[in-house]
Parts: C-alpha cells; sequence; structure tokens
C-alpha cells in the first residue's frame, strides 16, 4: 500500500477538501409521472409517492 511521503499541511488538506465541496455529488433524476427533478430514495415533493404508492398528501398552497 502506497503511503505518502511527507504529512500533508493542514491548508493543503483543506483545499482538497474544499475543491471536493464544489463538485456536485448526486444528480437529480426526474419522476416518471410528474416528470419534476427528484432525488434518490426520497419521497417526490410534487406528487407526494415513492416507488409509485402515495406516501403522503399534497396540497396546493
Amino acid at each position: 500500500m502506497a503511503l505518502p511521503k511527507r504529512k500533508s499541511s493542514k491548508s493543503r488538506t483543506r483545499r482538497t477538501r474544499a475543491e471536493n465541496m464544489k463538485r456536485q455529488l448526486n444528480k437529480a433524476g426526474f419522476d416518471a409521472e410528474s416528470g419534476a427533478p427528484a432525488l434518490p430514495h426520497r419521497v417526490c415533493p410534487t406528487t407526494g409517492k415513492y416507488k409509485g404508492r402515495q406516501v403522503i398528501t399534497v396540497t396546493d398552497e
């Protein structure tokens, strides 16, 4: 297993972490019924469905 030759400084570590946080991790998928963007493994906020089943009731306000 490869090991670093020298200890990484705090500024280098923090700079790398900051760059990694700028990247978009999850790309939103699209709900099959409404076509609205939805995150994976979550209830669709527009329809209130999860895996084709009605989980919550959504009211129009």
